[in-house]
Formats: structure tokens, sequence, C-alpha cells
């Protein structure tokens, strides 16, 4: 068989989809450029400098992110380009503990066992509880974890008793799916409970990053295409995106396809202004896609770094990740004790408190998070930094029409938001990228 030919791939975006394009459109042959317009990689899960009290600065993320071992792709890029995933990521087994001791833990067995055993090892919960929680797990499963469509998860789980729904069932949809059960899609939020809790061995294990995100795969992966002889331009707006028969011009420059991998309000306006002075063919299709995509919704999350005034006890938490009760004047639902996650020389007692579907002016914020760690940890803390990205994610409701990879001749588009069986993960922002590469004809 012939080989494809080699083609000239420009990637807008150097964000985890962009890179993972990039890696894969190497892997191909063909040679790319990718232009991102920060000086940091990772897009919307990258690293960020934070100065401690004592001048001090240490690498954090613009969000604190979980990875779970189901997320096979990552893991896989991760190896390509010379990221060992067993040093840059902490692998614990899937557990939903409160700081009371309360809650689910599962233990290092293989599926769907260690989905069962944790049921009915939970603390806190009635047999009545687990009885009927693995009734509608094996329900589901027998039905393909498929449902309707226009199903939300409050509706799929709302014969499950109230205790599972707040505790388990809730933390679970908004952090996989960042959107409130009443308006979460029932069957995405099937797919990732089927991929990561009845799949393979360890699907279901939390991995939490060691090194910040831009370093756990986008630097790296922009090592490797450099290496490949591929080119990656940190710093570099475009200014101009053109077609000109048979090729794109972007910055004047030509190339044979184009990927927008950036976010969905940026690919937006990027469609919109190249349709101005495109073909009418070729704006009729650019504007019918940032139509599709302008639809999407998006939510927030909040990320508040805290320091904990020094403590006698080794560690601040019972884990290196709780969850927490959240509701009015508690915000957060997750906090992680970075320590615990990548030891430091010295301690840093930085706590991560996870605020999904935030809302809210950030003082407000800060201080409900420094109320719920005294209420909820008996600890007492210093918000150091607060990030929110705005656009964190794109609501992930029922039936939901996503938009599509192709976007018009030539020029594809792929992240988090494009169709696919995901919510607005790493994961699905990976899978795009790789599928995106391998749709370049």
């Amino acid at each position: 068989m012939n080989a494809a030919p080699s083609l000239r791939i420009a990637i807008i975006g150097a964000g985890w989809a962009g890179m993972a394009a990039a890696v894969r459109a190497t892997e191909l042959g063909h040679a790319v450029t990718v232009f991102e317009a920060a000086r940091t990689l990772g897009g919307r899960a990258r690293g960020v400098p934070l100065t401690l009290p004592d001048g001090r600065e240490v690498m954090v993320d613009n969000g604190q992110h979980i990875l779970i071992g189901a997320y096979a792709e990552c893991l896989r890029l991760m190896q390509t380009v010379d990221v060992d995933p067993r040093s840059a990521l902490l692998r614990l087994p899937l557990a939903l503990r409160y700081p009371d001791g309360s809650g689910i833990a599962l233990p290092d067995w293989p599926a769907p066992l260690d989905a069962v055993a944790g049921i009915l090892g939970a603390r806190g919960w009635s047999w009545r509880d687990k009885r009927a929680l693995i009734g509608a797990a094996l329900a589901w499963r027998r039905a393909g974890f498929q449902c309707d469509a226009q199903l939300s998860v409050a509706a799929l789980c709302a014969g499950l008793p109230q205790r599972l729904r707040d505790e388990f069932i809730e933390p679970l949809c908004v952090s996989a799916l960042n959107t409130p059960m009443p308006d979460a899609s029932a069957q995405v939020f099937l797919r990732v409970l089927q991929d990561a809790l009845f799949a393979a061995r360890g699907g279901s294990n939390l991995l939490l990053p060691r090194v910040d995100l831009s370093a756990l795969f986008p630097q790296a992966a922009a090592r490797w295409v450099a290496a490949r002889g591929g080119r990656v331009r940190v710093g570099q707006r475009v200014e101009s995106l053109t077609w000109q028969a048979p090729a794109w011009q972007v910055n004047g420059a030509a190339f044979d396809r184009m990927l927008l991998a950036t976010s969905a309000s940026n690919a937006v306006q990027t469609a919109v202004q190249t349709a101005q002075e495109a073909p009418t063919n070729i704006a009729e299709q650019l504007h019918a896609w940032a139509h599709g995509a302008a639809v999407l919704q998006h939510r927030a999350i909040t990320t508040v770094y805290a320091q904990a005034e020094p403590s006698k006890n080794q560690t601040l938490l019972r884990a290196p990740m709780l969850a927490l009760r959240s509701g009015p004047g508690t915000p957060a639902q997750f906090v992680f004790e970075r320590d615990a996650i990548a030891p430091p020389a010295q301690p840093t007692r930085l706590l991560a408190f996870v605020v999904s579907d935030s809302a809210g002016e950030r003082g407000a914020l800060e201080a409900a998070i420094a109320h719920q760690a005294q209420a909820h940890l008996s600890l007492r803390v210093t918000p150091l930094l607060t990030v929110t990205e705005k656009r964190a994610t794109f609501a992930c409701t029922p039936a939901l029409a996503r938009p599509p990879m192709q976007v018009a001749p030539g020029l594809l588009a792929c992240g988090d938001y494009i169709e696919g069986p995901y919510p607005a993960t790493l994961e699905g922002a990976v899978r795009s990228g790789l599928r995106a590469a391998e749709a370049l004809r």
C-alpha cells in the first residue's frame, strides 16, 4: 500500500485537543504547524504560577482537574510523548468520601466487582440505599447503558433514595458533566458510568496530576512534535485566515488543511471573521457551523487555592481528595490536598477547593470557602489564588446537538465541545483531536 501524501497542516490552538491532533498528524507523516496566541500551552487546562506568602513560587493549574483510569487515549498519548503516567499521576482507587468518613470507596478489584464491593461497604448508607443503587446499576447495565436522549440525570435517578442522590449521584454528575442533575444528560452520564465503573479494571481509578497540566501533556507534546520537524509557535496570534483555493492561508502562509482547536467561543469568532472575505459557498458553511456552535451554553468552574494554618498533623485531610457537602454558603464540592498528591521539599499547606457550575463574585466565593473549610474541615485557611474559567465546559444537557467536526472544505474543528459521546473532559478533548487528525485527507 502506498503511504498517504504528506500535507501541510495548520492547527490553531495548543490545548489538549490541538496538541493531540498535532501528535497524531505528525505520526501520520504530515508537516504540522501549531499556532498558540498565549505564552503557555494547555488552553483551558494549563499550569499557572502561584506565589506563596513566604515568596516561593509553585505551579498550580487554572483549575484543579481529575483524570480517571478510563482515559485510555490521554494515557496512551502521554506515553507517546515520553511522559510516564506512573510518576506524573497519583493513582488511587475511586473514593467519594466526606470529611466525616462517610461515603463510598472502591477496592482494587476487577470491574464490576469493585463497584459492587464499594457499594456494599459504603459508610453511612443504609442497606436500603445499597440495594437500591445496586439494583439501578444492574438495570442500567441490562439496558446497555442506553436511555431516552431527552432524559435528565434527575429523572433517571428519581427512584433512588435522597441520600444517594445527594451524596453519590450529584457529586459524580457535577464532576463529570459540570451540570446539575435536573439539567444534565442521562445518556452522557450513563456513558461515563459505563466506561468508568463497568468496563476495564482500574477504569474508575482517580488519577491526580503530580505536575501542572501544561507539563502533563501539552509541553511534552510540543517537544515531541518539534523533534520530528513540526513547529509550535507560542505567543503567535492568527491575524488572518483566508481561503485561496485549493489552500488555506494563515497569516499569509499556505496550508493544505486547517484545524480549529480553540475554545468554542473563539472558534465561532474565527469562523465568522473568516466568512467575511470567503467565497459565498465557503462563507455559508462557515456561518452554518458557527451558528451551531454559538448556541452552546457554557458553565464556569472556580478553583480556590488556599493555604491552611500550620498544623501538628502530617496531613491536613484524611485523603488527598475529599468530597464536600455543598449548598448555600458552602459552594465547593471537592477539596484536594496538594502536598499529599505531590510532596514538596518544603510543605506548602495548599488546598484546592473546586466549585463546579460556579457563580457569584470572587470575594464572596473566597469568604464562603474559608467558612466551609472551618465548618467542614476544622481548618483555618487563607485564599491565595482564585481562578474562574467562565467557559470551562458546555452545559451537557439532554439531546444536545453539538457542532460537527467538519466546518468547511479543508477546515475541521476539534475540542471537547465537538460532537461525541463524552462530556467536556480532557479525554473528550484528546479523542476529538485524534479523530480530526485521522480525518485529514
